[in-house]
C-alpha cells in the first residue's frame, strides 16, 4: 500500500510540475460546512454472511440536518436539511488513501445531488439551474473540488472516473426519476 502511496505522490509531483492549469468552467464559495448527521447501518438480526457482506461492500449514508448553502458561479443554491447521501462514491478498497468524506465531501455532496436530480435547487427552493447532463454534473465536481482542495492530480482521476463509469449511477437515478421535492 505505501508503494502506491508514495507513486501517486511522485506521480502527481511531476504532473504539477508540467501541467498548465486550465481555467475552470465554474467558481464556488460556501461559508460553513455541511451539518451531517450519519445513517444508522443496520446489521442487527443479519446472518454471518450477510453481515460480512456489509463490512467489505457497505458504505456509510449521511443526512444533511441542515440545510447547506453555496454559490456556484455567483448564483446562491442549496442543498436542503433530509437530503441522503455517501459521500464521494469511492471504491471501498482506496478509503484507506482517499476518505469519502475527506476532501472530496463537498464536491461529492453537490455532485450527488446534481446526479440524483439533474439539477441543482437555487436558494429560494423553487427554483432550480434547469435540467444539466451528467458531463455538466462532472464538470462541476472537478471544478468544485479544484476550488476547495487544490489537489490537481486527485481532482483529474476523480473527474475521468466519473466520466468513465459515472453513467452506471447517473442512468439509475435516471430511471427512478427522482423529483425535488
Amino acid at each position: 500500500m505505501w508503494t502506491i502511496i508514495i507513486s501517486l505522490i511522485i506521480l502527481g509531483f511531476v504532473v504539477n510540475l508540467f501541467e498548465k492549469k486550465k481555467p475552470k468552467l465554474y467558481t464556488f464559495n460556501f461559508t460553513d460546512y455541511p451539518l451531517m448527521k450519519p445513517i444508522r447501518i443496520d446489521t442487527k438480526g443479519k446472518g454471518f454472511f450477510t453481515l460480512i457482506k456489509i463490512w467489505i461492500l457497505g458504505v456509510r449514508y449521511w443526512e444533511i440536518a441542515k440545510d447547506f448553502e453555496y454559490v456556484l458561479n455567483g448564483n446562491k443554491y442549496v442543498i436542503p436539511a433530509g437530503f441522503i447521501f455517501d459521500g464521494a462514491s469511492i471504491p471501498k478498497f482506496l478509503h484507506p488513501i482517499v476518505s469519502p468524506v475527506g476532501v472530496l465531501l463537498i464536491p461529492g455532496l453537490v455532485h450527488d445531488y446534481a446526479y440524483k436530480y439533474a439539477t441543482l435547487l437555487r436558494e429560494n427552493k423553487k427554483d432550480t439551474m434547469g435540467v444539466i447532463s451528467q458531463k455538466k454534473a462532472d464538470e462541476i465536481f472537478r471544478d468544485i473540488n479544484i476550488g476547495v482542495n487544490g489537489i490537481y492530480l486527485m481532482n483529474y482521476l476523480a473527474y475521468w472516473s466519473l466520466r468513465i463509469f459515472g453513467f452506471l449511477a447517473w442512468n439509475k437515478h435516471r430511471k427512478v426519476n427522482a423529483k425535488i421535492k
